[in-house]
């Protein structure tokens, strides 16, 4: 009888823990809410041909985020958050693409899109940070939210009311827009003359470029600027494993920094256009390479380039193929206000 007792208090005791917290889950301790709004999105642009994508025949995911907004330049907290949603790589996952320049660039790392809500907000994401991502899934149309409450100062974080797209990876969550109801795929109007298989690889200067003018051409990064390491095993999608060789160089953000202001348009639709000597180019939004809040950062490279090309590359750290990894730079063009 004793012993009985003895385990009839301790699973009383236990029980009483588990009512306190019921899980280790952090992302769940408030209710979820529904938001309002539609329930499919139309894709557009250079694709086969346009399509209705129904949420309702898509996996749900999640994505949990510290929302902010550019006030005067400085960064103001929203609320942390728990969206479910649709993601935007299986929403464009089984549509058909027919880029305009397919014929002298068929690589699709050129490709980006435009995405709209109900009020005429527009947003742009690269083909990259949808499709070549270390962390995929990470960017959705929300469809429910739920507070992440802190659990000493119960902050009641402002709830949206409506269907809302969500960036994960964006520090400045300003393309964070309600009501996304259009999608549009675009590739780069950019005229590169292409050169596939040159040698030597090799582009002795760089130039920067606002709009298509040049504003100030390099033979070498600026001086003074701090050097990064970062270790990887270098993947591409076609070509498979290149080497584990780590690379050194410069935060490409700091480098661009002087070149364009830092404004919700440009958050939200800022483009940087990274071509290499042979006509190889990739697409960035100005977001994912200055606004990130992961630290994947992405290196601009003048020494140590590897298959002996240079004098610039690029290595984006952010990415899962090294498809973006542009070698022997010679432009690079922020399509910016």
């Amino acid at each position: 009888m004793k012993k009985k007792t003895v385990s009839l208090v301790l699973a009383c005791s236990l029980t009483g823990l588990l009512s306190f917290s019921q899980t280790n889950d952090f992302y769940d301790d408030a209710p979820t809410n529904k938001l309002n709004g539609a329930s499919s999105v139309i894709v557009t642009g250079e694709i086969e041909k346009d399509i209705v994508i129904e949420f309702s025949s898509l996996v749900k995911r999640e994505v949990i985020v510290k929302e902010t907004y550019l006030d005067d330049n400085r960064v103001s907290f929203t609320g942390t958050y728990r969206y479910d949603g649709y993601s935007i790589y299986d929403i464009l996952d089984k549509v058909i693409l027919k880029k305009k320049n397919a014929g002298t660039f068929p690589p699709i790392i050129d490709l980006y899109v435009e995405i709209s809500n109900d009020n005429g907000d527009t947003i742009v994401l690269s083909w990259g940070e949808i499709y070549y991502p270390n962390n995929r899934h990470n960017i959705i149309i929300a469809t429910d939210v739920a507070r992440i409450v802190p659990s000493k100062t119960k902050d009641m974080w402002p709830l949206p009311g409506n269907v809302k797209l969500v960036v994960g990876p964006d520090l400045i969550t300003e393309r964070n827009i309600s009501n996304p109801v259009r999608i549009v795929v675009k590739s780069l109007d950019s005229d590169y003359k292409i050169n596939k298989g040159m040698k030597p690889m090799w582009c002795e200067s760089l130039r920067m470029c606002r709009n298509g003018v040049m504003e100030q051409e390099f033979t070498s990064l600026p001086g003074g600027g701090k050097e990064y390491t970062y270790n990887t095993v270098f993947y591409g999608r076609g070509m498979g494993i290149h080497g584990t060789s780590p690379f050194t160089g410069q935060m490409f953000a700091s480098f661009i920094n002087p070149f364009y202001s830092l404004t919700t348009y440009n958050l939200r639709q800022g483009l940087v256009v990274v071509a290499g000597v042979d006509g190889y180019r990739a697409a960035f939004t100005l977001s994912e390479i200055i606004n990130r809040n992961d630290q994947q950062e992405v290196l601009i490279i003048d020494k140590d380039n590897y298959e002996d090309c240079g004098r610039f590359s690029l290595f984006p750290s952010c990415d899962f193929f090294s498809d973006r990894a542009i070698k022997s730079v010679m432009e690079i063009n922020l399509l910016v206000r």
